[in-house]
């Protein structure tokens, strides 16, 4: 039986014959149709996970690594690392009592009170800070006490759970099918 990772797919007892066909060839039919197919679902996840984080796809993109199939090993992975994401990749926005960001679809916009990115007397026109390269600060202590905030978001932890497990389930049944159908039938020549 077919399955991929926890995904038991349908439909691809079928083409059991139409591989055993092809001998040798089927790893290679196997293959492509397994890496085409990983290639769409990833493109899912990223436009998923950037929905349900609040962070750009760019950042998304780098945050998620792909390791291909081959003939030998014919398993497609999406794999991600890191921890909690810092202030400074999402929408932000500075308020005279701190910091609002939108942390995605399910989060909305959260509220840092006493934060801050930019520096000068408020409400005047404030300045970047040069040496803080977008970050978002807030003081522990005296004036140059500063510590990082972050945003409570973890890439990895999103990437298996809600909308972006179930996109990648949802493109991997309706598209692996597809995909080995058209494999096989490129190269039996039909």
């Amino acid at each position: 039986m077919f399955s991929v990772g926890e995904i038991d797919v349908k439909g691809l007892q079928q083409f059991e014959n139409m591989l055993g066909a092809l001998g040798a060839e089927a790893p290679k039919a196997v293959n492509r149709a397994i890496n085409r197919t990983g290639d769409m679902a990833r493109t899912q996840v990223v436009r998923t996970l950037a929905r349900q984080t609040g962070l750009p796809q760019k950042t998304i993109r780098k945050s998620v690594k792909v390791k291909r199939s081959s003939w030998a090993n014919l398993e497609y992975q999406l794999k991600s690392a890191g921890g909690d994401v810092s202030l400074k990749y999402f929408k932000k926005r500075e308020t005279d009592d701190g910091v609002r960001a939108y942390l995605g679809d399910a989060r909305g916009w959260d509220w840092f009170a006493e934060s801050f990115f930019r520096g000068g007397r408020w409400p005047r026109p404030r300045k970047a800070i040069s040496w803080s390269h977008g970050h978002v600060f807030v003081r522990v202590g005296g004036r140059t006490e500063l510590e990082k905030v972050k945003s409570g978001v973890f890439i990895p932890e999103e990437m298996v759970d809600g909308a972006t497990a179930k996109a990648f389930e949802k493109s991997v049944e309706k598209n692996l099918p597809r995909r080995l159908d058209h494999e096989i039938s490129r190269l039996l020549g039909l």
